[in-house]
């Protein structure tokens, strides 16, 4: 039996986070103070305490709720049905959706780099998205529909190629307008290496032999 107590912590400590979200996104970072984020989340400053150390703290966990939202959105739709072409389509699109959230542009996007550092926020960011990038290739290859390129090293790339149209998307005039360009271009990429409608892979084609 999970103890009010228990609950009682951990509703604070989402509340928490969802006013750090919103604040981080409306304000910026360095334009947000604590006494705002308990404030609108209706606890004490000592609550805000007894759950992050302090203001950066409270902002990794803002940023992995931001993140964890994406990934959770793109790992249903990779995991989902169809065919593995279209999920990686399909997970395509909403990753370009997903760019251009407001709170994914602020916060995993314009200020982790800076509040996080570099080396820390690509870790992160790796850790979050470079394994759906890889599961998704693979699948790719493993049903026939892409070339059998190098998946590691692909996915490497790919992962490259979509954290920078993440970046680009964010700083855009017209956010809208990059994302369908963009968009565009990976798709041309990837039907690049597409594999013709009815050839076998060759080692489909000698297993068969």
């Amino acid at each position: 039996m999970r103890s009010r107590r228990l609950d009682y912590s951990e509703s604070t400590r989402s509340a928490l986070v969802e006013s750090a979200v919103e604040l981080f996104t409306k304000r910026g970072y360095a334009s947000t103070s604590l006494d705002e984020v308990a404030k609108r989340a209706r606890v004490t400053k000592g609550a805000l305490y007894h759950h992050f150390a302090g203001k950066q703290a409270l902002f990794e966990a803002a940023f992995e709720s931001v993140e964890s939202l994406v990934y959770d959105r793109l790992e249903k739709i990779m995991t989902g049905p169809g065919t593995a072409w279209e999920r990686a389509l399909g997970g395509l699109k909403a990753f370009i959706g997903s760019c251009l959230d407001p709170a994914y542009q602020r916060i995993a996007i314009h200020e982790a780099p800076v509040v996080m550092g570099w080396e820390r926020w690509r870790e992160a960011e790796e850790q979050c998205s470079f394994g759906l990038v890889r599961a998704g290739l693979q699948l790719l290859v493993d049903a026939g529909e892409v070339e059998p390129v190098p998946v590691e090293v692909t996915s490497r790339l790919l992962f490259g190629a979509l954290s920078s149209a993440a970046t680009e998307i964010a700083s855009a005039a017209d956010p809208k307008k990059v994302g369908a360009e963009i968009e565009d271009v990976i798709v041309r990429m990837l039907l690049r290496v597409r594999r013709p409608a009815g050839e076998e892979a060759p080692e489909r084609a000698a297993a068969g032999d």
